[in-house]
């Protein structure tokens, strides 16, 4: 079976862990507890053959920032979350980028972009423009989501938004295409 290593990066408090725990279990972490390094492991299927997923969630405090070299060596894919109720989030995302594309010495590594917690658009304090305008400056997929709710949006480059019901299936379809960009790095 075929194995694919997806690192998630972003700062404390973003809900990585909650992304990921929802994507692989389908359940919403409620209480906040810092990650120092978690993995997960979900099978998947890519181009109709079985294959395995690698999740590794990592941590967001600058204590653990020196770890991100050996996480980012071994990492195949990258998923980048920002709470959207925190602009410092958004900014810190750009210098993990250039971590990657730095460890990685290669420009096109797959990423994905994800603005968190959308179910508090009341706080929200990145727009979508600027999540969309990143992504397309990155030319990666951005979609906005909530691990709570399992609401979210997916953004076209063509600037339209299609609103989807089932979180699962949203990352599910996200990440086999994530897997095929992968495949071709």
């Amino acid at each position: 079976m075929r194995e694919y290593k997806v690192v998630v990066l972003g700062s404390g408090g973003v809900g990585k862990s909650a992304l990921t725990v929802q994507f692989v279990t389908g359940t919403f972490i409620e209480k906040y507890d810092p990650t120092i390094e978690d993995f997960y492991r979900k099978e998947i299927e890519v181009d109709a053959s079985p294959s395995v997923l690698e999740i590794l969630d990592t941590a967001g405090t600058e204590q653990f920032a020196s770890m991100r070299d050996l996480y980012i060596k071994n990492g195949q894919g990258f998923i980048l979350v920002y709470s959207l109720v925190n602009q410092q989030s958004f900014q810190d995302i750009r210098p993990m980028r250039d971590q990657i594309i730095r460890v990685k010495r290669y420009e096109k590594v797959p990423v994905i972009l994800v603005g968190n917690k959308v179910d508090l658009e009341s706080e929200r304090e990145v727009s979508s423009n600027e999540g969309r305008a990143l992504a397309e400056e990155w030319g990666c997929p951005f979609m906005e989501t909530s691990a709570k709710t399992t609401e979210e949006q997916i953004h076209h480059s063509s600037s339209q938004q299609v609103p989807r019901q089932s979180s699962f299936f949203l990352w599910i379809s996200y990440l086999n295409f994530f897997v095929m960009l992968i495949t071709v790095a």
